[in-house]
């Protein structure tokens, strides 16, 4: 029996029932009292409580997300430790996760895509603006809503799952397929990290497939690192070709090479929704030509980073019966240890 069933916190969140399970917290529907509501609780795992730092950046992190206002975010509306139990409280939200929604429907209607990409995007530019990196976009962290409309959640909880650091822990090891080459180094990151992770996500969505799988985590990391994957038409002809372009400029694996902004991201988006036969002149953003990545003789593989070297993997993300692809490597220049 769960011990926090039936559990009445701060006099005023009655625990209902357990709704989901993660590496740091569970997540509870609850009933609040006082406004004579439902909401989501996610309790802190106990073990992890006992350490003071990890509480404070925990519950740091949950505040300054709780600034956060937008229709595309879920909303945090409490913060607190009741009984040496400490909780956020969070909008209940009615529908599936973004990954459920497409395990359902497969490869979308690039329409529909574009649909939720926009959202997502329009969140990630409300929390930049307010210095907040979301630092583990991908579909997991998706509301679909049964109006269509979708929510970003988990704001900052990277963040203090890394310690606020960006090595790949074990935790960031089921966020894999998402990270940006810089998150896989260990590297620093900025906002531009999220907009790789939300291309990903969009390639995922309009091609059926993810642009990098392997047997282990470890080997999906390093091909963030060394690889780029097939270009969207490659996979599917009849996708736009600004969608294409959009995608990829987001995925560029030099973040000077991707936009600059969520804003700007989205300022394509929706010239692209008004004009789906736009040209956007991009350059290579990074990706060199296949010429060029058959001359060996002067390609230099980037030595891989201890965070990644050393790194454990839990579990094989591969798709049940899944090929895996080779991958067209790209050059890149070896980096002096630090």
């Amino acid at each position: 029996m769960d011990p926090y069933i039936g559990k009445m916190l701060d006099n005023r969140y009655e625990i209902l029932e357990l709704i989901g399970r993660g590496g740091m917290a569970n997540v509870y529907k609850a009933k609040c009292h006082r406004l004579d509501r439902l909401v989501a609780v996610k309790i802190l795992h106990s073990d992890l409580a006992q350490n003071a730092d990890f509480r404070r950046r925990f519950m740091d992190e949950s505040r300054a997300v709780a600034q956060l206002s937008h229709p595309n975010i879920v909303s945090v509306y409490d913060v607190s430790c009741s009984d040496d139990v400490d909780y956020i409280v969070m909008e209940l939200i009615d529908g599936v996760t973004l990954k459920q929604y497409m395990e359902r429907r497969g490869q979308m209607d690039w329409r529909e895509a574009l649909h939720f990409i926009t959202q997502i995007v329009k969140a990630l530019g409300h929390a930049h603006s307010r210095g907040i990196i979301h630092r583990d976009i991908k579909p997991h962290n998706v509301m679909v809503l049964r109006d269509g409309s979708v929510k970003v959640a988990d704001f900052g909880i990277a963040r203090v799952a890394s310690g606020g650091h960006s090595t790949l822990t074990q935790e960031a090891l089921g966020s894999v397929h998402y990270i940006s080459p810089e998150q896989a180094r260990g590297s620093h990151i900025d906002a531009r990290s999220d907009l790789y992770s939300a291309g990903v996500v969009l390639y995922e969505m309009i091609t059926g497939r993810l642009p990098f799988e392997g047997d282990t985590p470890v080997s999906v990391a390093i091909q963030h690192i060394n690889s780029i994957p097939l270009s969207p038409r490659e996979i599917d002809p009849t996708i736009p070709e600004a969608l294409e372009a959009i995608t990829m400029r987001a995925m560029a694996p030099n973040p000077d090479n991707r936009y600059p902004s969520a804003d700007a991201m989205l300022a394509d988006l929706e010239e692209f929704r008004k004009n789906p036969n736009i040209n956007f002149d991009y350059q290579n953003m990074g990706f060199q030509d296949e010429e060029e990545e058959e001359d060996l003789e002067h390609t230099k593989i980037r030595p891989v980073p201890s965070a990644v070297k050393n790194a454990t993997p839990r579990e094989s993300f591969d798709r049940t019966g899944s090929t895996p692809r080779p991958q067209h490597r790209r050059r890149v220049e070896e980096e002096p240890e630090p």
